[in-house]
């Protein structure tokens, strides 16, 4: 057996087997390996049994409906299983079956009894050894691994494949990727000895010996490959701007006065801008705190030079509202052409016609073809050119192309970013006439806790906007439950009339299926477009906008509710990032316990947009106790936002409070979850850090780790990940 055997090739698996197993991105016997438990049963909860009968009753008190479930273990125990309220268990499984209880258990009446425990069939060949009868006391000896399943693939079977990974002498083969003595300087256990700890476990401490090392392995891996992208990416030759008096010019047009935190961050580009190495830089900043006029003071400092600026967003609305935001702040230029690329068209600043200034005469900007804006972005002509991934199109070419910026980058697919990277420089835009690699600013408004912002964007020099601008009154947040709705929808009202306007979001486009069981708790946006615009604001303009709207239908809507036409605006989170629309003031989240805390803040941060007071209202179903997919009491994870005032501080409360595999976004970040267990360890963090720095500064290419090189290969550029 070797670690790149595929699957199949050392199983006999069924179709359905295989598809499970494709869905859990296992493919090879390494994978495998690498699929670690969620958590471990103690063998006092873990039997595997025949069942003897089955059937339904009602309970004596209260009248729930509840199965029933007799067996008969394999030392021939009688035992009992019961499930409350699910009365649908006592057909799952035939009389004779053997099959696998995993819970709580107790001696009840002379009996061993199971209630409400995971249930699932033993098949034959696992047979009925002592890895799986039951014991009468509980023990912290041979822990049972329980793995995260999928249809078709049980924990049961996992273990059975992993049992017999590990009888072979597959570990003997195992190379350790970690240099020994980093192992010993943290006190980590083997890689082949890790695998054993995590599988098998003999203690709870060597389960907890073995994720730490996997823990580490994961962040150092991911540390090492960002650090040598940085490595790289720095040798390379970049425009030498100085663009220190540009910026200030430009900051002096400005009506409002720069914050500290924007002025600050201007200078940090400024200063990186003028070295002969590109820039690469992250600027985190919280809703609303100004990013986008420190990211167009310093496309100014650029063109100023007489080169080129790349906005990318994520989105074409958004994309869109970047183009008129950069029109107004450069319409004093009108030298300066400013191009809109998407897909679905194409717009140039200064328009042919009209007047600057003078709408009736004629529009700022106008309809070109994509065809003649390759033409003025590879003459140099196109100042600026602001659009989404058609960017990244091999059509592209860029003549002076010194600033890239991203907007929410780790909004863009993982494909989307790839195509950034040239095949043989692995620098992004490979399109480029000059030999200069172009300066790179990256944008995000995702509030991040501190270590994972270390980790995922460690190759990229951390600037934080951690003010607003001045006038910004704090937006209320409430949770709303069922009964106060009514209330809420007589002050959306009352905001409407005094002029303002309103959002609702819906967690989905199309109403659901009426048969699953969350079916009739889920709103979705056409079904409350028509309930709001019939039933609840007759008298008001209720309009509608979704993901899978055409990109000129969303502008028609967007712009009907930027002009005021549209009162209540009903929208999946398709407006998450981005939209401006400052006379919105009210937004209602239905079914709030749904989003990920990240994005409900993204969300609340569509109504910040002036010095109106704003309101953000949580409607949920959710009661005192009940848990969210992502982990942790709903009330309780909802009430983080409704008392957090900045996304920094809610992303290190969300993370202590439902632990790092449940931080919204492990898989957004490539990230897994025993990866993510290290972003609570500020310390660990930082030592695979230094670790790859160390090995670094005297191994730039890794050419005396090959096999540390190897692992990392195929990593792709992490400033695009």
């Amino acid at each position: 057996m070797q670690f790149d055997d595929l699957v199949t090739q050392q199983f006999r698996l069924k179709d359905s087997q295989a598809r499970a197993l494709s869905k859990l991105g296992i493919k090879t016997i390494e994978d495998l390996l690498y699929h670690f438990p969620a958590r471990y049963a103690g063998e006092a909860d873990t039997v595997i049994a025949k069942v003897v009968s089955q059937g339904t009753r009602k309970g004596w008190r209260r009248r729930v409906p509840m199965a029933e479930m007799q067996l008969l273990d394999t030392l021939g125990r009688k035992i009992k299983a019961i499930w409350f309220s699910q009365a649908y268990m006592a057909k799952m499984f035939n009389e004779g079956t053997f099959v696998r209880l995993s819970g709580k258990s107790k001696e009840y009446k002379g009996l061993l009894s199971f209630i409400n425990p995971k249930i699932e069939r033993a098949t034959g060949e696992l047979g009925t050894g002592p890895l799986f009868a039951h014991t009468p006391a509980p023990s912290t000896q041979n822990l049972v691994p329980v793995y995260p399943e999928s249809r078709g693939v049980s924990s049961l079977w996992l273990t059975y494949a992993l049992q017999k990974i590990l009888s072979s002498n597959i570990l003997e083969k195992a190379e350790d990727p970690i240099p020994t003595s980093i192992l010993k300087k943290y006190s980590l256990p083997s890689l082949s000895a890790s695998f054993i700890y995590i599988h098998r476990p003999k203690r709870e401490g060597d389960a907890k010996a073995a994720r730490k090392r996997f823990s580490f392995q994961e962040i150092f891996f991911i540390q090492l490959a960002r650090q040598k992208a940085k490595k790289e990416y720095g040798q390379a030759g970049s425009y030498k701007i100085d663009g220190k008096r540009a910026a200030q010019e430009f900051t002096d047009r400005m009506s409002f006065v720069p914050t500290r935190a924007q002025k600050k961050a201007l200078g940090a580009i400024v200063t990186d801008l003028a070295k002969p190495n590109p820039m690469m830089r992250l600027l985190e900043g919280d809703v609303g705190s100004g990013k986008t006029f420190v990211a167009a003071a310093a496309a100014y400092a650029v063109i100023q030079a007489g080169l080129q600026v790349a906005y990318m967003a994520p989105t074409e609305i958004l994309a869109k509202q970047h183009f008129d935001s950069f029109i107004g702040m450069f319409s004093h230029m009108p030298d300066v052409e400013i191009g809109l690329l998407t897909g679905s068209g194409c717009r140039k600043y200064p328009s042919k016609i009209g007047v600057i200034g003078h709408p009736a005469v004629g529009e700022a900007s106008t309809n070109i073809s994509r065809s003649l804006m390759l033409k003025h972005i590879v003459a140099g002509q196109m100042n600026i050119v602001i659009g989404t991934h058609a960017h990244i199109a091999d059509s592209v070419k860029w003549a002076r192309l010194a600033l890239v910026v991203i907007d929410e980058q780790h909004r863009f697919g993982v494909g989307q970013r790839a195509t950034f990277v040239h095949k043989e420089t692995k620098f992004p835009f490979g399109n480029l006439v000059s030999k200069y690699q172009p300066h790179l600013l990256s944008m995000t408004a995702t509030p991040i806790p501190r270590t994972l912002a270390l980790t995922i964007y460690g190759d990229l020099d951390l600037t934080l906007l951690d003010e607003s601008p001045p006038g910004r009154k704090p937006i209320i947040t409430k949770i709303v439950p069922p009964g106060e709705r009514l209330a809420i929808y007589e002050h959306i009202r009352r905001e409407v009339k005094s002029g303002r306007q309103a959002y609702v979001i819906c967690p989905r486009i199309n109403e659901p299926d009426p048969k699953k069981e969350t079916a009739l708790e889920t709103k979705d946006v056409k079904t409350e477009t028509e309930r709001l615009g019939k039933e609840i604001f007759p008298e008001l303009m209720v309009g509608m906008i979704h993901g899978k709207m055409k990109a000129s239908e969303k502008d028609e809507v967007m712009a009907e509710f930027l002009a005021g036409e549209i009162h209540v605006l009903v929208a999946t989170s398709v407006v998450e990032v981005g939209v401006n629309v400052p006379n919105a003031t009210m937004i209602v989240i239905e079914g709030a316990e749904r989003f990920g805390l990240a994005q409900l803040h993204q969300l609340r941060g569509r109504v910040l947009r002036s010095s109106h007071q704003a309101y953000c209202y949580l409607f949920t179903t959710a009661k005192a106790g009940q848990a969210s997919k992502e982990g942790g009491d709903i009330p309780k994870r909802l009430s983080i936002i409704e008392k957090a005032r900045s996304g920094f501080e809610l992303a290190e409360q969300d993370l202590k409070l439902r632990g790092p595999g449940a931080l919204g976004g492990n898989k957004q970040w490539g990230i897994s979850d025993v990866g993510m267990e290290a972003l609570q360890n500020l310390k660990m963090v930082e030592a695979a850090r230094s670790e790859a720095k160390l090995i670094l500064d005297s191994d730039p290419d890794l050419s005396g780790h090959p096999l540390l090189g190897s692992t990392i290969e195929s990593l792709a550029p992490p400033h695009f990940e």
